[in-house]
């Protein structure tokens, strides 16, 4: 009997170790950040399809674009201001001067200029205070637009989940920060990024 259950289990054990088991982990992501991810990528999209519709036709006629309404041409400036200061908070968040919170916006702090290198001293003695508080209000200003549209176009979502679509906000750009960037913790504190 024993020697039935060795062979058995010999068997078995040369029979696994022919099959090869892949397993593909697609996403660690909830639904919900799902489903606010894909509306957050299809208006990137339309940024972009705004950016190259041609105003001319092929006779030279010229085409008067789509109407868009108040809400979605909202959405698109704000996209577009993000793109455009996209340099400026990399260079911010070298500099120490922000940092990702957990709220999906970009915190100010103390505008540090001392015992910095000659590439980010130059950088740095471009913006005075004023400047860079203009930079961050817009940056955060065209979040807040951007995830009030998200929750607009998801009938699943209404005002009450805006602490739930901050918090996936939130998630996505402390993952998109660089190694040493500010960020805020779920409880508060900060710290820097690994």
């Amino acid at each position: 009997m024993k020697k039935a259950i060795v062979l058995v289990a010999a068997a078995l054990m040369g029979c696994t170790s022919l099959a090869t088991v892949k397993v593909d982990v697609v996403s660690e992501r909830t639904a919900l950040e799902n489903q606010v991810l894909g509306t957050y990528n299809s208006l990137d999209r339309e940024m972009l399809l705004v950016a190259s519709v041609r105003g001319v036709d092929a006779t030279g006629k010229i085409n008067r674009p789509p109407q868009k309404s108040r809400e979605h041409q909202n959405v698109i400036a704000a996209m577009q201001i993000l793109d455009f200061h996209t340099d400026d908070l990399q260079v911010f968040k070298r500099l120490g001067w922000i940092g990702e919170n957990n709220q999906g916006l970009v915190e100010p702090f103390a505008m540090q200029r001392e015992g910095l290198g000659q590439e980010l001293q130059a950088f740095a003695a471009r913006f005075t205070q004023a400047e860079f508080t203009a930079v961050v209000d817009q940056v955060n200003k065209a979040r807040e637009v951007i995830m009030a549209r998200v929750i607009e176009l998801n009938e699943n979502l209404t005002a009450e989940d805006l602490p739930k679509v901050r918090a996936i906000f939130a998630k996505l750009n402390m993952e998109n920060a660089k190694p040493g960037e500010k960020i805020q913790r779920a409880d508060g504190s900060w710290g820097l990024k690994n």
